[in-house]
């Protein structure tokens, strides 16, 4: 599914035109990644859990040319679904 076909659904689902559909959509998607950055953590009941983790720096490999290099640390988002949607998939 990609992002029209989730705002016809949301629009559907909730009664809304498509131009409301597309703006909740995208003022919940700006809503979650401000949290993100700013570190904090969004738990919606029954769906699941939006956190931020950090990966440390670590050592890898170009595989052109066997040269060992440093890949930096860095953050990055991390979603673990709740046991309703757990269980909805199974």
């Amino acid at each position: 599914m990609n992002k029209t076909e989730l705002i016809e659904k949301i629009a559907a689902g909730a009664g809304l035109s498509k131009a409301d559909a597309k703006k909740a959509l995208d003022a919940t998607v700006a809503a979650v990644k401000d949290a993100l950055v700013a570190g904090d953590k969004i738990a919606l009941v029954g769906f699941g859990t939006f956190s931020v983790a950090e990966r440390p720096a670590r050592e890898g490999i170009n595989p052109a040319t066997k040269e060992k290099i440093t890949i930096a640390a860095k953050k990055v988002a991390k979603f673990k679904a709740g046991a309703e949607l757990a269980d909805a998939l199974n």
